[in-house]
């Protein structure tokens, strides 16, 4: 008898969770009523003022019930390989970092533990995890397994994510190809270059990997840091004993950044913010920012920047709306401006292209198909880098956000077919 095959996509942004079923479909199991789960935490003080805790969808309804008195925990994924964080105090209690997984993990799983009782499971990771150190390329992984560990699931089988995506590609092919898979998720862009012979048996020869922690969530920093940050302080001075001196950027790094604005709210960081304001060219601004930090209005912010970055790749312009107290930003964005922002992640992104054709040993012109997937694949100046390389005629795309388990899935199929 079969094991059960299943895929864990633990995602920047979103998670997902998908099966095999012994006649070789596969599907993505669905959380309430969607196929993705957003990858966050949130914390409040629940009765006795014990911390309470709540991921995906009801962790967001928590945090808007509530931001003064919560916490909300984004990007997760972006400190695995990062050794300078172990750890952070959330309601007075310290929480590590595999253990903020380990309890997302626990509810992002929850409904689907019968399928996952027995199962042969394969989890994504990216070919190079954000901030990965050369000198400890292995640290992102072992935080990994790690927090699945931790979450009850000791037995797990680890593959890269573009891997997966290719292999859910590959499943619709009749004819031996190789294929590059550009697999985008919301904080690294991976690329993979495979051998696909669809058999029987299907045979599968990966010939080159690359990836950099460079993605949607970088797009995503530009718009605040060129359109939000310069209302909030940012290239402004200070004075200090009659010299003027620049407003740390530091701040606007970390603030317009998912992963470190909750870090921001540290009363030491505050109080700093507030005694450069006092002598600032522009005190109100830096204000601002304390408001918004202090208020936990990131969120919502990071929305209105995700819907606007979304609409440009559908049209040439679009208007970022945010307000929040006496804050309110409505600023056009184009296209054009927008891809100039992004022009040192896009650079980023073709040189890792270019690093694993390199790896396989191949030009563009050996590779069949072009497979693209994830929510930046649709950004129209990341899709022109593929097409001045590949043309048009050799790109396909889709699954944006399934693909990854799904074909996790797939891959653990596969070797569960190689040990009966």
């Amino acid at each position: 008898m079969h094991r059960p095959a299943i895929g864990i996509d633990f995602g920047t942004t979103n998670s997902v969770v998908a099966m095999l079923y012994p006649d070789g479909r596969s599907e993505t199991l669905r959380h309430a009523t969607d196929e993705v789960f957003r990858s966050v935490l949130c914390f409040w003080p629940g009765v006795g003022g014990r911390p309470t805790h709540a991921a995906g969808p009801a962790a967001i309804g928590a945090y808007l019930d509530d931001p003064l008195e919560s916490r909300l925990v984004m990007s997760m994924k972006s400190y695995l390989a990062q050794r300078s964080f172990t750890e952070t105090r959330i309601l007075g209690r310290t929480r590590r970092l595999e253990e903020l997984v380990a309890l997302f993990l626990g509810e992002f799983l929850a409904p689907f533990r019968n399928d996952l009782d027995g199962a042969r499971v394969v989890i994504g990771r990216p070919v190079r995890f954000v901030g990965e150190a050369a000198e400890d390329p292995g640290l992102g992984e072992r935080r990994l397994r790690a927090a699945f560990a931790l979450a009850g699931m000791k037995d797990v089988e680890v593959a890269l994510e573009p891997a997966g995506a290719g292999h859910r590609f590959a499943a619709g092919l009749d004819r031996a190809e190789t294929v590059l898979v550009a697999d985008f998720g919301g904080g690294t862009s991976d690329f993979s270059v495979m051998r696909f012979d669809p058999g029987p048996p299907r045979r599968v020869t990966p010939l080159g990997h690359s990836g950099i922690g460079v993605a949607g969530d970088a797009f995503d920093y530009r718009i605040i840091d060129h359109v939000v940050s310069p209302e909030l302080g940012k290239g402004s001075s200070y004075t200090v004993m009659d010299k003027h001196l620049p407003v740390p950027p530091s701040w606007f790094t970390g603030f317009a950044r998912w992963h470190q604005l909750s870090l921001m709210r540290a009363p030491k960081t505050l109080r700093d913010i507030a005694e450069v304001a006092r002598t600032a060219e522009h005190p109100e601004r830096l204000m601002r920012l304390i408001r918004l930090i202090e208020d936990e209005a990131g969120y919502a912010l990071y929305r209105a920047v995700s819907e606007a970055k979304t609409a440009l790749s559908r049209a040439e312009e679009t208007v970022l709306r945010f307000a929040h107290a006496d804050f309110a930003v409505e600023a056009r964005i184009d296209r054009a401006a927008f891809e100039g922002w992004i022009a040192p992640e896009l650079g980023k992104i073709a040189s890792a292209l270019d690093a694993a054709l390199a790896d396989a040993g191949l030009p563009p012109e050996q590779v069949d198909r072009v497979f693209l997937t994830g929510g930046t694949s649709l950004v129209p100046a990341v899709r022109r880098l593929f097409e001045e390389r590949f043309g048009l005629q050799r790109i396909v795309s889709g699954g944006e956000f399934v693909s990854v388990a799904e074909g996790l899935a797939l891959i653990a199929g596969e070797a569960g077919q190689e040990t009966t």
